[in-house]
């Protein structure tokens, strides 16, 4: 069990723009918290009147950049990708949205997608490196981490590198790599390129190329790295997947889903796939309720803050309040107080006027006289807009039919979700090893639940047909909840398809007003209990507006609860997959850090960093097998080194609460576009042709974690390793271990019998395998293999001479 403390939570920042003089409904642009009196909040209308809302690229010039807008509230995606002048992010922004953010300096580019274009290509923003001082400086040492080569889409071939400078701190040291074109071949016959300095929070990690470089030439066999500062390595350089996942039996069948769908569909299909295999599956009713696909109705009135007011019923529209209406009356009278009639669902209020018969009602006065009226409240209640002090005047208004604004047909349940879980396997009593497969988190993310769906499929319709799969559910005990985000994802599909979060309104009444309803709800991978904004980690927001809102506490969401029942009433499980989209990515713990220092949770340890790295070999080639698409070298590891942190997300909850080894995908990779020689990224939505190459790629990819899962159930040999002695020097001698397979080593130095509590073999430093030990005595080292899977190896010995000094 792995425990995280939790320090205070951490304060908002003040907000930084005015409420505008003038304000209609849908035109309100604000980046700022709504706890704050006088902010205005992001704008974003009903399916059938988005406003221009889109996917929009932004270039942070650091991590910093990227912290601040996220601290602001801006609906940042899950896409990170370094560039040679900072740092790619996408956001969902309305026009007014973009021009604030224009407005304090930050760099927004073009569009990547909108409502009518969810396939524009990414069009990337490259400078030229600055000039590099020529000036003799001491030579630098070079760490190579990765080198290596691939093929994806097309055939194509790309080169992905990556190096470390221990003078990398200094921003002027530039990297670059020149490589050859096979065995024998001149050093620089395949080309040379200048590297991108990688920092991240402010810390330099390591060089690498912003994306791929996409190779013209032959594999190389070997690259040569230079630096600015004098430094100087040669390296192999290896194929990344280089052996493809080993092609289903001639009866396997595959390629189940043949359009996007929505929760309502999947969680029927889950359950008439039950139904008709009713001996290897079980269907699994979670025990919290979703808060449902319902809002209460709404209406506002007044074009300028000052006079501006809405009423929220307080019956849900579809249980009544969308049949109340609320008029603003003119008296044609003067000196009349300001009155509230009520007739059944009917709100009647008539103004006050002065002497000469002009209105004297201000919208504060309105809304004292709408919650103090018995009838009134009963039905509603009523708020000035935005905590604003309603000094201004009302005008007379007709009557006005109050909405929820909610777009699904009548056959789409308002009601509390049931979400069901589907399990699999022949043997369902705990006796098996669990694997928890769950997708769409993130109600935008469409091609994710038909992922989790074709997966089961395949498992059920070749259980008679295929042995491995008949293997893979007679040895495991597998489950797959298909829709984590129910309420969500029918609002995207209906109402808002740029939804991210629940639908869950916990904004106070200045933040609640209708022009906010599209950007309620509770990011539900910001929402569990480890490494979380309440603990003080970065990633996550307060502002109940917010993409990325993390809720008022640790799992107050229904959502997050069944997610966490799940793993606490199967402790069997000791696998889990989160799919999200879009990128491209595979991911694992720690998945948050402290900004301060770039405070990271604590890091998997020597065996099981290695366990996560020698199962994406696998996982990832069986990714590659569908159609080609690699999953980059870059793109693969820890999420806080290859994405940005993530506070509160499930993945870790996993990991640190439960020791499950915990995965992320991100569906939906970046398209080499060979004309442009550009990574065209394809959002969360693109036309469901690519959207089913996604799903029945990815499918793969979770087929791979359950033969990884097998393979760990039935892994019974010793590990062993090696001690390797790597330098002796006068005085010294330095060694470290290989192991047999991903495993733990541990050690005594002083002869005593190795245990494990004993020291543990650790790192070099962030990819950069093993730790070197250094000695300067003669010594017996005497060590101990434990692997992932609990298999222990027997002691070994070595004794080790020092050359003299």
């Amino acid at each position: 069990m792995r425990s995280i403390r939790k320090p205070a939570r951490v304060s908002r920042l003040v907000a930084l723009l005015a409420v505008p003089a003038a304000l209609v409904l849908g035109a309100l642009p604000s980046l700022a918290n709504p706890a704050d009196n006088g902010q205005v909040e992001p704008t974003r209308k009903s399916s059938t009147e988005q406003n221009g809302v889109a996917l929009m690229r932004i270039v942070a010039a650091d991590k910093g950049e990227v912290d601040k807008l996220a601290e602001l509230g801006v609906d940042l995606v899950e896409y990170s990708k370094p560039l040679e002048n900072g740092i790619e992010v996408h956001a969902v922004l309305s026009p007014e949205e973009t021009a604030a953010l224009r407005d304090l300096g930050f760099d927004v580019q073009g569009k990547i997608s909108d409502q009518d274009d969810y396939r524009a290509n990414v069009a990337e923003r490259k400078a030229a490196i600055a000039a590099v001082d020529a000036l003799a400086v001491e030579a630098d040492q070079l760490t190579v981490l990765r080198a290596e080569w691939f093929t994806s889409l097309d055939g194509n071939r790309f080169l992905s590198f990556e190096v470390k400078s221990d003078a990398g701190a200094d921003s002027a040291t530039v990297i670059n790599a020149s490589w050859d074109t096979g065995t024998n071949t001149p050093p620089t016959s395949g080309g040379t390129a200048t590297m991108a300095r990688f920092t991240d929070a402010g810390e330099y990690m390591y060089h690498r190329f912003t994306s791929p470089l996409a190779l013209s030439t032959a594999a190389p066999n070997k690259v040569t790295f230079t630096s600015s500062k004098g430094g100087t390595v040669k390296a192999s350089v290896t194929q990344w997947l280089g052996k493809p996942k080993e092609a289903p039996g001639e009866h396997y069948v595959s390629d189940f889903v043949d359009h996007y769908m929505d929760p309502t569909e999947i969680t029927e299909r889950i359950t008439g796939l039950a139904a008709e295999f009713p001996n290897i599956t079980q269907i699994i009713d979670l025990p919290n309720l979703t808060n449902g696909y319902r809002r209460q109705a709404q209406a506002q009135f007044g074009t300028a803050a000052a006079s501006t007011f809405y009423v929220t019923t307080r019956a849900w529209g579809h249980e009544g309040g969308n049949d109340t209406t609320v008029s603003l009356v003119n008296p044609g009278a003067a000196n009349q107080a300001l009155t509230v009639l009520v007739a059944g669902k009917t709100v009647m209020v008539s103004l006050a006027t002065d002497a000469a018969g002009a209105l004297t009602s201000t919208a504060a006065q309105v809304v004292a006289a709408l919650n103090a009226d018995a009838a009134a409240s009963a039905l509603l209640t009523a708020s000035t807009y935005r905590g604003n002090a309603g000094t201004g005047l009302v005008a007379a208004a007709g009557v006005t039919r109050l909405s929820d604004n909610l777009q699904a047909p009548a056959s789409i349940s308002r009601e509390p979700f049931q979400m069901k879980a589907l399990r699999i396997g022949r043997a369902k009593d705990g006796s098996k090893p669990g694997v928890y497969l769950y997708c769409q988190q993130h109600a935008r993310e469409w091609v994710t639940p038909i992922t989790c769906v074709e997966t089961a499929e395949r498992l059920l319709r070749n259980y008679e047909r295929d042995t491995k799969t008949r293997n893979l559910v007679n040895g495991l005990d597998i489950f797959i909840l298909p829709v984590v985000n129910p309420d969500g994802a029918h609002y995207s599909m209906y109402d808002f398809n740029s939804q991210r979060k629940n639908m869950t309104n916990h904004c106070a009444a200045n933040a609640a007003d209708p022009a906010n309803r599209n950007s309620w709800g509770v990011d539900l991978n910001r929402n569990q209990n480890a490494g979380s904004l309440f603990d003080g980690y970065n990633g996550a927001s307060s502002s109940c507006t917010s993409g990325t809102y993390a809720g008022p506490s640790e799992q107050s969401e229904p959502e997050a609860k069944n997610e966490d029942w799940l793993i606490n009433t199967y402790p069997n499980i000791k696998f889990s997959m989160n799919t999200h989209s879009y990128g491209g990515y595979f991911m694992w713990a720690p998945g948050a850090y402290k900004t301060a220092g770039r405070e990271v949770l604590p890091r998997t340890d020597f065996g099981t960093e290695n366990f996560f790295w020698n199962a994406s070999s696998k996982i990832l080639s069986a990714v590659q097998s569908h159609r080609g698409t690699a999953i980059w070298p870059g793109r693969t590891g820890p999420t806080t080194d290859v994405l940005y942190s993530a506070a509160g997300n499930s993945a870790d909850a996993h990991w640190y609460n439960k020791g499950i080894i915990a995965w992320n995908f991100e569906v939906g990779a970046d398209k080499y576009n060979p004309a442009t020689n550009r990574w065209d990224a394809v959002g969360f939505q693109p036309d469901f042709s690519e959207g089913h190459e996604e799903a029945m790629e990815f499918s793969a990819g979770q087929i791979a974690i359950l033969e990884v899962a097998k393979a760990y159930a039935a892994d019974k040999s010793k590990p062993t390793a090696e001690l390797v002695v790597k330098s002796k020097g006068a005085g010294t001698t330095d060694f470290t271990f290989t192991t047999s397979e991903a495993a733990n080593v541990y050690y005594t130095l002083d002869g005593s019998e190795p245990t494990t509590a004993s020291l543990k073999l650790g790192f070099a430093g962030y990819r950069e395998g093993p730790e070197r030990i250094t000695i300067t005595t003669k010594t017996t080292v005497r060590w101990l293999t434990v692997d992932i899977a609990g298999n222990v190896g027997t002691v070994q010995e070595k004794l080790l001479n020092v050359p003299k000094s």
